[in-house]
């Protein structure tokens, strides 16, 4: 579900705003997670003590076997505790990766094409998949972490309960520790980036290639292509290798550093043992606690796990960053589905594509939007339904600005149909009912014979109920698929971008009968490259330079010479649609 926009719009996000919005998501269970590893902690802080008491009471010669059975019950503790802390953990990172996939997927689909504009289709998808299961892991690593410095900071608290000359021999080497720590963490982060930064390049890349793989194919070009996916591979081994080196740097210099610590408090002790200010058992637990007190390979692991999530974190920040388009509250009044663009400016990148257009279209009109290829026609068809939203300018509908709408009157008033249409849902009469409300089978089935799909349709073998992946279907077949959603979905404005381009001249000429017939209906607006098309409609707009170069009824334009140019050799409407109609009719 596409969350609600309507409303002042939110701050973007920063990661630490997106990890603090997980961790409370996951809040209930984090606790959880703390309260188990802090029981760990606790349990494996209480061992050494009770170790080294027993110890010295079976030194002395006293019976023992109530501190036997008690170390054996915290070994047993510990061991059920990290059963626990493993079943948390996992169900821990699988409720944050669940939520952040929900969150930014419905996101990225209410920012709509300017998201796949921005970071590429494969992209996104590489960050909510795989970053997000990365990123998931954050709050997990975290609480983990905190359970890992509780180990050390106990273990220095109890080397001071034996003996503050312990601890004072600790924390003398203790700063260079936190430097290690505070070094390893920035760069893992830092690593951790580019090697997800080459991941999405490698994605986007792939996703292009599977999407033109019948090109590909038709080419000869299979080898070519795949080194041209793969050329990353060293940028991504490399940022691989450094992500080791750091984590193998920060290990061995942690193990030069802890044994000198560890040794320091031995030595100490063994000083007190003499002077018999410490028992055996002290000295026992002491050893075990300086172990805990150093205890730098698990920080290094937890600290290369939540950097790792850090990065990923961020990627996604960048995402949800991008602002959705914030919709009003007003409700459209009752008309004729009059539509207007008052100097609308609409830019791809540094280009601007449209240039303050201004275009009125009358209630009720079919109007035909022609160009060369390139001039904006699909933009300025997003823009007139607010797919996007114009760089300057504004778009009215009845007089109504299409920010002011809300979401549910604006998606109700304009409905769609695309040369290439996606056909969500389960089963064919599913990809046609697809849609903010759900009509009745009666008015599927109406608006398939409207777009002439309902005789292909019942062919199929399991008719309207057939699946759509079981549902072999041409490129005009699909068109006609979309037509039948936008019409069972009504509305006053329909827009069709070059939802026509794959149809038979028969069937387009059947459909436009239906779709282009004059008198009371819905104001189409039609993105149109055959002339046959522009023909039929009420008026023309002639897209040229980013400008409605001219507008009016395309028998009167067809006198310009620049104008037929725009439809190359497709000179069918040069006497206008009737002898495509008697064709048509003759065939049917």
């Amino acid at each position: 579900m596409i969350p609600s926009s309507d409303g002042p719009p939110s701050p973007p996000p920063t990661g630490a705003a997106l990890s603090r919005a997980v961790l409370r998501h996951t809040g209930a269970r984090c606790a959880a997670l703390c309260a188990v590893s802090t029981a760990t902690t606790a349990a494996g802080l209480v061992l050494p003590a009770l170790l080294g008491h027993t110890l010295d009471l079976l030194l002395a010669g006293v019976p023992a076997v109530r501190w036997v059975a008690c170390c054996t019950g915290v070994v047993v503790l510990i061991a059920l505790l990290d059963g626990c802390t493993g079943v948390l953990t996992g169900t821990t990172d699988a409720r944050a990766t669940a939520w952040l996939r929900r969150h930014l997927t419905g996101h990225v689909l209410a920012l709509g094409p300017r998201a796949v504009a921005r970071f590429g289709s494969g992209e996104l998808v590489a960050r909510l998949v795989g970053g997000a299961a990365q990123a998931g892991t954050a709050p997990g690593a975290l609480t983990a972490l905190l359970a890992a410095l509780a180990g050390p900071i106990g273990g220095v608290v109890a080397l001071g309960l034996i003996d503050p000359w312990l601890a004072a021999v600790f924390l003398a080497g203790a700063p260079v520790l936190a430097l290690l720590l505070r070094a390893f963490a920035r760069d893992t982060s830092a690593c951790a980036a580019d090697y997800q930064r080459v991941q999405g390049e490698i994605a986007t890349t792939l996703t292009e290639a599977i999407g033109g793989f019948r090109t590909i194919r038709a080419a000869g070009a299979e080898e070519r292509e795949t080194e041209r996916i793969l050329a990353p591979l060293p940028e991504l081994s490399t940022a691989g290798h450094r992500m080791w080196r750091v984590q193998g740097r920060a290990a061995a210099q942690a193990v030069t550093v802890a044994p000198l610590l560890n040794l320091g408090v031995l030595a100490v002790a063994g000083l007190l043992l003499v002077r018999h200010r410490l028992s055996v058992g002290e000295v026992l637990a002491a050893s075990r606690y300086a172990v805990l007190a150093t205890g730098i390979g698990e920080l290094v692991g937890q600290l290369a796990a939540l950097g790792r999530a850090r990065a990923a974190l961020g990627r996604l920040a960048e995402v949800r960053a991008e602002p959705v388009p914030a919709h009003g509250t007003q409700s459209l009044p009752p008309g004729p589905g009059r539509l207007e663009l008052r100097e609308v400016t609409a830019r791809r990148g540094a280009r601007t594509v449209l240039d303050g257009v201004d275009l009125v279209v009358p209630g009720g009109t079919a109007l035909a939007v022609v160009g060369r290829s390139g001039t904006g026609k699909s933009l300025l068809a997003e823009v007139a339904g607010r797919l996007c939203d114009p760089d300057a300018g504004e778009v009215l509908l009845d007089g109504v600005p299409l920010r002011d709408l809300a979401h549910a009157d604006l998606r109700h008033a304009v409905t769609y149909a695309f040369e290439r249409p996606a056909l969500l849902g389960t089963t064919v009469a599913d990809a046609i009912a697809f849609g903010l409300t759900t009509p009745c089978a009666a008015e599927v089935r109406s608006a398939a014979r409207t777009a002439r799909a309902d005789g292909f349709v019942r062919r199929l073998p399991h008719g309207y109920a057939t699946r759509c992946a079981d549902a072999p279907r041409s490129g005009g077949e699909s068109q006609r698929l979309g037509l039948a959603r936008a019409f069972a979905h009504g509305g006053r404005l329909l827009i069709l971008d070059d939802a026509l381009s794959s149809l038979d001249t028969v069937t387009e000429h059947q459909i436009a009968q239906s779709l282009l017939a004059p008198g009371l209906g819905p104001t189409r607006l039609l993105v149109a490259h055959r002339a046959a098309t522009a023909a039929r409609a009420d008026l023309v707009a002639w897209l040229d330079g980013g400008r409605v170069r001219a507008l009016g009824p395309h028998r009167e334009l067809w006198r310009d010479p620049e104008y037929r140019a725009v439809f190359g050799a497709d000179t069918e409407a040069a006497g206008g649609a009737g002898r495509v109609g008697t064709e048509a009719e003759a065939r049917g």
